[in-house]
């Protein structure tokens, strides 16, 4: 079992940065991989990054250059750092870790306007 919290969401205007964190419940280490994903009104839930226990990271098209993923492990903590907002980032973002199951967060939302 895996209890993730998510915190850092809130109202941003566009070219505007937000650094999300996701706190874990038991040592990240031992987690195969962790992830942020998002979903916006109307549309399908969606990988955003991820990284795994061995450090390799993903990131969709969408947010290439413009969003970093890293880890603390002292904290047991994961982060999403998300530059040069737009107004399409806006969305509901879940923290995702995957360790036999998915476990997820309950979720931060992100609202990119001006």
């Amino acid at each position: 079992q895996v209890q993730l919290v998510e915190s850092g969401g809130g109202l941003v205007q566009p070219g505007g940065s937000l650094r999300l964190s996701c706190a874990a419940s038991r040592s990240i280490s031992s987690i195969d991989a962790m992830g942020w994903y998002r979903q916006a009104p109307g549309k399908e839930r969606e990988l955003v990054a991820r990284i795994t226990s061995g450090g390799s990271t993903n990131y969709a098209d969408s947010v290439k250059g413009r969003f970093t993923i890293s880890r603390d492990y002292a904290k047991n903590t994961v982060y999403l750092q998300m530059n040069n907002l737009k107004p399409e980032d806006t969305a509901v973002y879940y923290c995702n870790a995957e360790h036999t199951y998915k476990f997820w967060g309950q979720g931060t939302q992100v609202t990119v306007s001006s």
